[in-house]
Order: C-alpha cells, then structure tokens, then sequence
C-alpha cells in the first residue's frame, strides 16, 4: 500500500492524462497528483500504433494542446511527431516526474466513510500489485482496447499462406518493399495506409465493404505561413487555432443541415482529386456526411497514389481467404502477400478497471455523465473524453479546465466530495458517441457511458457551448451535491 494520500490520482500518460497534469500544475499548484500509465513511455495511442503513414485526422493547430502552442505549419502532424509534442509538454511542464510507469490498473473502489479511493495496480514486469488512495479520481484512458484490435473472423482465413497484421500491433520489422498488399476497411487508417505503403510496395489494394467520405486538405496551412512573414508565432497560431474550429465547426453543422448539399460538395471535390477515370462507386457512402467521421487526406495522396497506379481501390464483400490472397463475392481474386486488417478498435472504459462504490460494482454504462466530465451516482471522478465530431484535445482542455475548477471551488468552501444527483426529466438518449454510426460505435455500445435528452445530462460536441458550460458557468447547481470533509 503506497501510504500517501494523493488530491489527484490521473490514469494514463496519453495527450488528455498529460494535459490534465499540466492543468494541475499550472492552475491548482498546491495540489499533489500522480500519472499511472500502463505503458513504458509518454504517448498513450500515438505510442502504440506505429504504422506507416500515422498521422492526425484533423488539423494540429486545433489538435494541441490550448496551453503550448502548435507553431509548426503542418497541418497534419505524423505520429512521431505527435508523440514527442506530448513528450515535450510533459518535460516543459514538469509533469514527467510525476508518471509511474509499467502500471495496469486492475480496480478502484470509493470509500464514503474515508471519502477516498483506493486504486489497485499490476506492475506487469515484476508482477507485483501496488495500491495507490486519492481523493479525486481521473481516467484519461480512452475509449478502446490497447491489447487487440478489431479481427472479424474472415471465411477461410487460416488458409493464407501470407502475413497478416491489424495496425495496433505493427511489427517493427516489417519489409513490405516489393510485395503486393491488401488494406481491408475505409476508415482513417486504411486512407493512411494505402499511400504511405504505396510508396515501397508492388501494389496496394485497398478493400472495403462500403466506401467512406474523403476530404482533401492541404498538407501546409499556406495562410499561416504568409502571415508568420510578418506576425509573431503567438499570433499566427492564435489565427489559425480560431480558424480551424469556425471551419470544423461550420462543416460540421453544414452536414447536419444541409446533408445533399454538402453531399454534392463532397463528392465533386473527390472527382476533382480522383480524375477523369475515377468510378465514382468507390467514394460514394451510403450514408449522409458525418454519420460516420469524415476521412482527411493531406494533399490528396491517396488519389495521386490511386492515377499512378500503384494502388486501386475495390468495393466487394470477401467471400473467403484463400492460400494467396482474398476471394471477393463477385468472383474476383485478390493476390496478397500481406493482408492488413484496418478494420477497427475494440470499445473498452476506463482501460479496463473496476469501478466499485463501497464495495458495490459500478458500469458506466448505467450512468449518465454530468456536463461530458462527470459521473452520475459516483463520487469524486472525472473522466476525461474528447470529441466525436472535432479535434478530441478541444474537449480533454476543457474538462481538464473545469476539473480545476471544481477542485478550487471545494477548496474554497470546505468541501471534500462531488457527486452529480436527480436527473429525473431527462431520459437516456443513446451513449455519449450515439451520434456516430461507425462499426466500432455500435459493437461497443454496450459498454459506453450514456448521454440524457436534456441539460446538463446531454453531451453536445459543441465546442463554443461547452467553452460557456464548463469555463464560465458556476460550478454549484442543483444537480451537483457537495459532502464536507468527514
């Protein structure tokens, strides 16, 4: 049992448990906090997966972090340099010293009558379990499963003769020159994929049941790079920070509302890209834009790699594996010496902890969160989860804001434990991702928490209204029962 009774225990060391630390340190100094990750290094997702190609979905200048600056031009920052942006925040903010890695979090349970958790830990390379007590609770752990990917159990897939891989667990080794590859999916990272491997393979072939909207944006923001002739760095990023989320914001309510329209937009911009002999069967979804998250490509390389020919999209069901590639239901055989399955994450909270109230098991799937950050019926804990529909930093800053303030307002008034209560009138509304029907949303539906139909139960993926809920707003309300310390 480690003896010492920390403020704040935050879970992971990924970007939002390392920006909740930086919070700490630069807005509730005085209070004493350590980081568990599971993981031998800062950099949670963008440490795990290595594949080539990595990089964000959204542009980095909305993706960093509000409090360190994002200077450089690129528009889309690769994992390596993701990964030591997060690293770097951590060192500059002193938060580094503050990680104990090696450390899966096995349970957590609140005890009322001592007002504190105690969290149960695996160091995994001595196989001892260590305890760790806290009086508030913070899991930054994501929302999937870092051991396995999503593996559908293909017809036939024993009988390949070849290599075959998810993304999560990239072998470092990996020599793909030369070989014929096929990507299966349409999401994110089968988009990233195919042109970085196009590069070095034979061929690449990307296979997908149904095709995915997919937008082309610039690889250097042209304007910032005008304006940095001229403007200080600070204001050249406080330019294209604004700018990023008018736009992203824009785009996305103009899906909402306008689906055809944007639709045509879309998909005339994928022509535009594509060329003249593009089958447009390949990038038309069936579903309106924004239903599932739109697949960003900087400077169109999936569709220069596609005119160059070496690598070809195909939209079929796979019938079967066979010894040497991939059987399609029309017919058609795929040659493949290695087959990648970018076929999605395995939903999983809280990294995959229990949560225990005095003893009594708690779901998140049975509660409801509290302004996006909070848990209904469950004392002291925030969870921090980022956005569905825009960059996931913009709302880990603001919950870790919030979060800081709420430790400053029970300091200030004597109070030692938070719970949300009664929130009779407002019914459960789907989970807190319900806006979203992409196949990792659905299979993992049954563990996410859950959303109400009215304030403050509702989770809105409004960053301009959240920045008024969770900055501005005062911490005490009807909803929210404060217990003083015992």
């Amino acid at each position: 049992m480690n003896d010492e009774l920390l403020d704040v225990l935050i879970i992971g060391a990924g970007l939002s448990g390392i920006g909740m630390a930086c919070h700490l340190v630069q807005e509730c100094p005085n209070k004493s906090f350590a980081v568990l990750e599971r993981r031998d290094a800062i950099g949670g997702t963008w440490d795990l997966f290595r594949y080539p190609g990595i990089r964000s979905d959204t542009d980095m200048f909305s993706f960093g972090y509000a409090f360190r600056p994002w200077y450089q031009p690129t528009v889309m920052g690769d994992g390596p340099t993701i990964r030591d942006y997060i690293a770097d925040t951590a060192r500059e903010f002193g938060v580094e010293k503050k990680i104990r890695f090696g450390m899966k979090i096995v349970a957590a349970d609140w005890s009322s009558v001592e007002q504190q958790w105690t969290v149960k830990a695996l160091h995994e390379a001595s196989g001892e379990t260590r305890s760790y007590r806290c009086r508030f609770l913070v899991p930054c752990t994501g929302y999937y499963n870092y051991d396995a990917g999503f593996q559908p159990d293909f017809p036939g897939q024993e009988q390949f003769k070849g290599l075959r891989i998810h993304p999560q667990h990239w072998p470092e080794s990996l020599d793909y020159a030369g070989k014929k590859v096929v990507v299966i999916g349409s999401g994110a990272t089968a988009v990233t994929l195919v042109p970085a491997m196009a590069k070095k393979a034979a061929h690449v072939t990307l296979l997908q049941r149904s095709p995915s909207y997919i937008v082309s944006v610039p690889g250097v923001d042209a304007i910032s790079s005008m304006l940095a002739r001229v403007l200080p760095d600070s204001i050249v990023y406080a330019l294209a920070r604004r700018r990023s989320i008018a736009l992203q914001r824009g785009l996305y309510l103009a899906c909402r509302r306008w689906p055809g329209a944007v639709r045509r937009l879309l998909l005339s911009q994928v022509r535009r890209r594509a060329g003249k002999g593009v089958d447009m069967k390949h990038f038309t979804p069936s579903y309106k834009p924004w239903d599932q998250r739109l697949c960003a490509v900087p400077d169109a390389d999936l569709f220069e790699q596609l005119k160059s020919g070496k690598a070809s999209v195909v939209t079929d069901r796979i019938a079967s594996f066979t010894e040497t590639g991939i059987r399609l239901a029309s017919g058609a055989q795929l040659d493949a010496e290695i087959i990648i399955s970018a076929t999605g994450l395995n939903i999983q909270m809280l990294g995959g902890m229990a949560l225990s109230v005095d003893g009594v098991a708690k779901n998140l799937r049975d509660h409801l969160t509290y302004k996006g950050v909070l848990v209904q019926g469950v004392p002291n804990i925030g969870v921090i989860f980022g956005y569905s529909n825009a960059p996931w930093t913009l709302k880990a800053d603001l919950a870790a804001a919030y979060l800081c303030r709420l430790f400053k307002h029970m300091e200030a008034n004597g109070q030692c434990v938070a719970m949300p209560v009664g929130s009779e009138g407002s019914e459960v509304d789907g989970s807190i991702l319900g806006s979203l029907s992409s196949g990792y949303v659905q299979r993992g539906d049954a563990i996410l928490p859950r959303q109400g139909s009215k304030y403050p139960w509702h989770v809105s993926h409004h960053y301009g209204r959240d920045t008024d809920v969770l900055l501005n707003q005062p911490i005490d309300d009807e909803w929210l029962r404060f217990e003083p310390s015992a």
